[in-house]
Formats: C-alpha cells, sequence, structure tokens
C-alpha cells in the first residue's frame, strides 16, 4: 500500500476503468485516498473493479459508458459528476487497439480506432470541462502511445489516433492554462494491458491479432531495455498508473501540455 494520500480531497473520472491501466489507475487513486468514478463500457470489468478495490470500494461509483457514443458519453459523464459532487481529475484511459496491414484495413476498421480513441478522449473531456472549471486544481490526463512518435509496424490506425491525442493534448493545454487546467498525457509502451492481454470487453469483441506472417524483426526497436521479473516483455500497468497518479494530483501543479513516456527505455 502506498503511503501517500495525494487524494485525499480529490474528485477523479476514469475511463476505460474496468481492466489493465485504468483499472489500475482507480486503484491507484483509491490507494491514494480519492474518490473515484470508474467508467467502462464492460459491466463485468467494472464488477471486477470494485470487486479488487475491496474496503475502499466505498469511494468508488461506477458508471457504465461507451466512449464512442455522443449520448452515452453526456449521460455517464454528468452521472459520474453527480455522484463525486464535482471533478478534480480527469483519466482518458478508454481505448482499444487493432492490427493488421495497412493495404488490408477497412475503411470500418481504420474509423472504429480514430471514432473510440481519438473522439472519445474529445467527447469526455469536452462534457467534464464544465465541472473541472469549478474544480480544484484540476488536471487531465490523457492516453497517447509510444507509437504516437516512434513506427509500430501493423498498428498505423492506433498510431494516428494517439499521435491526434497528443497533438490535442497541447493545443487543449494552452486552450485552458488561463482557466488552471491542467492537461498532460502518458505514453506507454510494453505495458501489459486490456489491449494486450486479452482482457477487456472491447479488445475481446475487436481482437488486435498481429498478422499471421508478421515479422517479428520489425518489432526490435520497441523491446524495453529496462530488466522485468520473470524475463517478462510487458511491464504491469501498476508503472502506468503511478505516473499517471502523479500527473493527476497536485505534485504535478506546474506541469502542462507535455508527455510522459513509459517504456522502460524502449525508445531511448
Amino acid at each position: 500500500m502506498t503511503a501517500l494520500q495525494r487524494y485525499a480531497d480529490r474528485r477523479a473520472l476514469v475511463t476505460g476503468a474496468g481492466s489493465g491501466i485504468g483499472q489500475a489507475t482507480v486503484l491507484r487513486i483509491l490507494e491514494e485516498g480519492g474518490r473515484v468514478a470508474a467508467a467502462d463500457i464492460s459491466e463485468s470489468g467494472l464488477k471486477d473493479t470494485i470487486d479488487k478495490a475491496g474496503v475502499r470500494a466505498e469511494r468508488l461509483t461506477t458508471v457504465v459508458i461507451d466512449v464512442a457514443d455522443e449520448g452515452s458519453v453526456q449521460s455517464a459523464v454528468a452521472e459520474a459528476i453527480r455522484a463525486l459532487g464535482g471533478l478534480d481529475t480527469l483519466v482518458n484511459a478508454a481505448g482499444i487497439l487493432r492490427s493488421g496491414h495497412f493495404e488490408q484495413a477497412s475503411l470500418a476498421d481504420f474509423e472504429q480506432v480514430i471514432r473510440i480513441n481519438l473522439i472519445g478522449t474529445f467527447l469526455v473531456t469536452r462534457e467534464a470541462i464544465p465541472a473541472l472549471r469549478k474544480g480544484n486544481g484540476p488536471a487531465v490526463v490523457n492516453f497517447s502511445s509510444t507509437s504516437a512518435g516512434f513506427a509500430h509496424p501493423y498498428m498505423s490506425a492506433y498510431a494516428a489516433s494517439k499521435g491526434g491525442i497528443q497533438a490535442m493534448t497541447h493545443a487543449l493545454a494552452m486552450e485552458f492554462s488561463k482557466a488552471g487546467i491542467r492537461f498532460n498525457s502518458v505514453q506507454p509502451g510494453s505495458i501489459s494491458s486490456g489491449m494486450t492481454d486479452g482482457s477487456g470487453e472491447a479488445k475481446q469483441s475487436i481482437g488486435p491479432g498481429l498478422p499471421a506472417d508478421t515479422d517479428f524483426a520489425l518489432f526490435g526497436k520497441t523491446a524495453p531495455m529496462l530488466p522485468l521479473d520473470n524475463g517478462a516483455i510487458f511491464a504491469k500497468p501498476d508503472a502506468v498508473a503511478a505516473v499517471v497518479a502523479m500527473l493527476g494530483s497536485a505534485d504535478a501543479y506546474f506541469v502542462t501540455g507535455t508527455e510522459v513516456r513509459i517504456d522502460g527505455g524502449s525508445h531511448m
């Protein structure tokens, strides 16, 4: 258990909270004393988050959300803010990954990734802004990716969505700087999550599976440099959750308009 209590007086909304990094972020903020609204498209995933929260679940509210649907976002964000009594930290962790040969990608496939990852981040953030304006040291943490700035084969739609999120984060940081709302993003790489390990309802229904003829030599520049336990190639989600918690807290009061890469040195 962490000794930090940076969220003792903070209210946070976390999307993608039913698995992976989003779930780890919810648990981390609860550990630090925060009140959290966990949002996800998967009801079973949210139940799992409640179970893992244990006694801290008394400070946890769950809402079902489809971040790709404007109406769902409007109602879910409003419900979350009502339950929390306001909003201080927003974490946009919801997203999907679909991999495949670029020339074989359908327009529907490409648009779906953009819709959930990029447009979903836009919709949730837009609906949260009025509450954040009234929040205590308000902060938004978006999820970009190492793929936004470095070559990840077979992931063009995902990379495009994450590059868009990173650029949008910079623009919003400037636009809302005088309102005191901080915007930053994290760039996870080589992290076990609902998108990479098969957990999470969206992942199971969409599947990021690499092509059968994948050239794994192309992934040479994405391997982490730092050693992991038992020879693992993916770090646990808590590696990202710890950084997200810092960026969403008052400790990062002078940090805005930037991104933090969390990849074990893969892209040095």
